[in-house]
């Protein structure tokens, strides 16, 4: 059997289902409007746990970094930089002009053996210190002068050249000073740390043997 409409019923068939389309709809943005309101709640509240995390990783930090920094008199050299830093404790004692490693590399002529110029970066101990220190050339300053290695140990010893003094760091290591004072705050050295002679006075006084150097 056929079901027969009025103009009427349709229109009235089509406003339903205009108002179902629309109530849809509605219950569709409103579900969309709470899962944005909730996703930005969780954003927020992780965001808020995040920033608190940091905070406290950042004073678990701060806390490490004070546990590992030196008691009483210590250095850091900034060989990027070629500044010295004379501290105690938080203090700054001297801020001064050095010059560090060159980087450069020398070979052997009979390319058995290269050395590299840099300055060690870690954290040294002052092992010895020096008045009027005496210079005891190693290989590398014959071959690099183009001189052959003298076979008299006497031959190695040049005096004058290292400053008034020598702050010993190990393994051939010296914070000492320069007769090349225009060359400070470049790094054109084998390795050591030079200073000049008011600076190196200075922290050959203060620092005391086993003072701790940082080296970057």
């Amino acid at each position: 059997m056929d079901f027969l409409f009025s103009p009427k019923s349709k229109i009235s068939k089509k406003l339903i289902l205009f108002v179902i389309l629309i109530l849809a709809v509605m219950e569709g943005v409103g579900y969309l409007i709470g899962l944005i309101v909730r996703y930005e709640k969780d954003i927020m509240e992780n965001e808020e746990y995040n920033f608190k995390r940091l905070i406290f990783e950042n004073l678990l930090l701060k806390k490490r970094i004070n546990s590992l920094k030196p008691n009483g008199v210590y250095i850091i050299v900034d060989t990027a930089d070629n500044i010295l830093y004379l501290k105690e404790n938080n203090k700054t004692l001297l801020k001064a002009i050095i010059s560090a490693g060159s980087g450069n590399i020398l070979i052997d002529p009979s390319g058995k053996k290269e050395w590299i110029f840099e300055t060690p970066r870690g954290i040294f101990t002052v092992r010895s210190k020096f008045e009027r220190p005496s210079w005891i050339k190693p290989d590398w300053a014959f071959i690099e002068e183009g001189k052959p290695i003298p076979k008299n140990f006497s031959e190695r010893i040049e005096e004058g050249v290292l400053g008034e003094y020598a702050i010993g760091l190990g393994h051939g290591y010296f914070i000492h000073g320069t007769l090349y004072k225009r060359l400070l705050g470049k790094n054109v050295t084998h390795g050591c740390i030079r200073l000049g002679d008011k600076e190196l006075k200075t922290v050959y006084e203060l620092t005391p043997i086993g003072a701790k150097v940082i080296i970057f």
